[in-house]
């Protein structure tokens, strides 16, 4: 049997088939599950967590490797039902949630957690923005994306990819862009490529309250991208120009042109110049 005929016997069991408002897309590519496999590595005794397994091809994969635990999470009760077969069969290590992944609680499943996800494009960027505060938990996410966010996440500066996301998605973990893939490999193809992105938390990510600030910052600096930031940081409740003079930035400097060092630097600055007005309002 194909994948592809695997699939529809699947649907088939389960009465269902893909629904657009929940950005199902369903991978029926044998090499593209072996790959995303491969990506997330050994899982050394942490909790996996799949989001949106669907109809489980890439569960069953996981499931076929030598991980010990799975949570399987999936708001189409269709999928969960479908699935109940495979916790005969692989007894003790998987459970599986009815639910939406932007509402789970990552501490409630595991305290070492490595999250795989070929995640509905609608809610993509929202869950990895959620994901990245809570590193304390993950070890590594190898995630599939519409191809634009990925190449969002891996911008360099001065590119026309670089902003806010991929900033904090670089300065809290390594990104690494793994493979792309074709409309093909799902049913239904969607209407662009996807791409496959593992990050990995990195040692020296900023603590709460500096992310907190590095956030602000690029918010601000960002969300008016077209103007030199001593017009495009007031927002921050300290002076532009000398928040830009503490941190050694020249003041007609646009956002993308700033690499990750600069941005850390006018975060802490930020924080320094917060401290010492307070009656401003600190970040």
């Amino acid at each position: 049997m194909t994948p592809r005929e695997r699939l529809a016997a699947d649907l088939a069991a389960a009465g269902c088939r893909p629904l657009h408002r929940l950005g199902q897309n369903f991978m029926v590519d044998p090499a593209a599950v072996a790959a995303l496999v491969s990506a997330l590595g050994p899982a050394d005794g942490a909790t996996v967590v799949e989001i949106g397994p669907g109809t489980g091809i890439l569960t069953r994969a996981l499931l076929a490797s030598e991980l010990a635990r799975l949570t399987a999470i999936d708001p189409d009760p269709r999928s969960i039902a479908a699935l109940a077969s495979l916790r005969a069969e692989a007894p003790g290590r998987l459970a599986l949630i009815h639910g939406d992944a932007l509402d789970l609680d990552l501490a409630t499943v595991g305290e070492r957690i490595v999250i795989v996800a070929n995640l509905p494009y609608n809610i993509a960027t929202e869950l990895l923005l959620r994901w990245l505060a809570r590193l304390d938990l993950i070890e590594r996410m190898v995630l599939m994306f519409q191809r634009e966010v990925a190449q969002r996440l891996v911008a360099a500066p001065g590119s026309a990819a670089y902003g806010r996301l991929g900033v904090l998605a670089q300065r809290l973990c390594r990104v690494e862009r793994l493979f792309d893939l074709s409309p093909g490999a799902f049913v239904p193809p969607p209407k662009v490529w996807s791409s496959v992105v593992r990050l990995t938390p990195r040692p020296d990510r900023p603590d709460a309250a500096r992310r907190a600030r590095l956030e602000a910052v690029t918010r601000a600096a960002f969300g008016q991208r077209r103007k030199m930031l001593r017009g495009s940081l007031g927002a921050l409740g300290v002076e532009p120009r000398a928040l830009l003079a503490a941190a050694g930035i020249d003041p007609q400097r646009r956002a993308e042109t700033l690499d990750l060092d600069e941005l850390d630097r006018l975060a802490e600055a930020l924080g320094r110049l917060s401290a010492a007005s307070p009656g401003r309002g600190t970040v």
